[in-house]
């Protein structure tokens, strides 16, 4: 395997049309125009955001073929191939792969609470079928599985097509952790926390804020590559002072609307969410106050790169 992945990678959106019914490949083209223009080195869909369990098979093809040939080697596409059932997440990985996805993003069987064992099986089938990079999705959250370190160690022992993980656990040590059980072989995404997980070991981030603030955030890894820590950290700060206004009063997945209704306010509008998450339109005047109050924060986020920027250049 030659490829590699580093930086902000922006897991997307899956744009769909007005009622929902179908993907819509106008959207996401100007979509993937907006990210590669805004510096973003490679995309993930599929994943979460992209509200995979919504997708159909025929949507999903469609999808992965699309973005592939949009992309046209422009920047780096990785699809999220995962499935609770181990045959159809080989035939996902397969079709992807054949399809000239760059990489794979596959989290462990989910609502099953699987055995390590069984995560090992999971991936050892998946492995079989497909020769592209691979990253295993560690998310216990919606998984219902915590890959502590070592099965991380494992897996990266045993296939050499696992080479990435995307660590969210909420345990910010992990990303240590797992760098040095495998000798710096596995190369860790941070999942959440950017700069604390690029401090420890990091080499990337799996970005949903990518989804409507492509640049800014790209931006703010960039400035950690450069050395510039405290002025990333400014800007997470701001990601983080906006998030909150997402989160309050809304489940674990509530926030998924916003990522789509912000898109659109930045002008690549993408279609709402699939049943059964909130729809944006139902929020009513609490989520046009909470737009409001967001974008305020992303104006903050402009005027703090500007500062930034505007010093490196004097």
């Amino acid at each position: 395997m030659t490829k590699q992945f580093r930086g902000s990678h922006s897991v997307i959106v899956t744009p769909f049309n007005d009622d929902g019914s179908d993907i819509d490949l106008g959207r996401l083209n100007a979509f993937l125009d907006w990210q590669h223009d805004c510096g973003v080195p490679g995309v993930i869909i599929l994943g979460t955001t992209g509200e995979f369990l919504t997708i159909s098979d025929d949507e999903r093809r469609r999808l992965v073929d699309a973005t592939v040939k949009h992309a046209a080697g422009r920047y780096q596409v990785m699809v999220g191939t995962m499935n609770a059932y181990t045959a159809t997440a080989v035939r996902y990985s397969r079709e992807a792969q054949d399809l000239g996805a760059d990489g794979l993003m596959i989290i462990p069987p989910y609502y099953y609470t699987p055995t390590d064992d069984e995560i090992f099986n999971y991936y050892q089938a998946i492995c079989a079928a497909v020769q592209v990079p691979i990253m295993i999705y560690n998310n216990p959250f919606t998984a219902n599985r915590d890959m502590k370190t070592p099965l991380v160690a494992r897996l990266t022992a045993a296939f050499e097509q696992v080479r990435y993980i995307k660590e969210a656990s909420q345990d910010i040590a992990r990303v240590f952790e797992i760098v040095e059980e495998t000798h710096g072989v596995m190369n860790v995404f941070a999942g959440e926390k950017p700069v604390e997980s690029f401090l420890l070991g990091a080499v990337g981030y799996v970005n949903p804020y990518g989804n409507y603030l492509p640049y800014q955030t790209t931006r703010m890894w960039n400035l950690l590559e450069e050395g510039r820590i405290k002025e990333a950290a400014r800007i997470q700060h701001l990601v983080h002072k906006f998030d909150k206004v997402i989160a309050e009063g809304h489940p674990t997945y509530g926030h998924q609307c916003y990522s789509k209704a912000l898109a659109a306010a930045q002008g690549y509008p993408v279609g709402d969410v699939r049943d059964p998450l909130t729809k944006f339109a139902s929020l009513g005047e609490e989520g046009r106050t909470k737009l409001k109050a967001i974008r305020a924060v992303f104006d903050e986020i402009d005027a703090a790169l500007i500062e930034i920027d505007g010093r490196a250049a004097a």
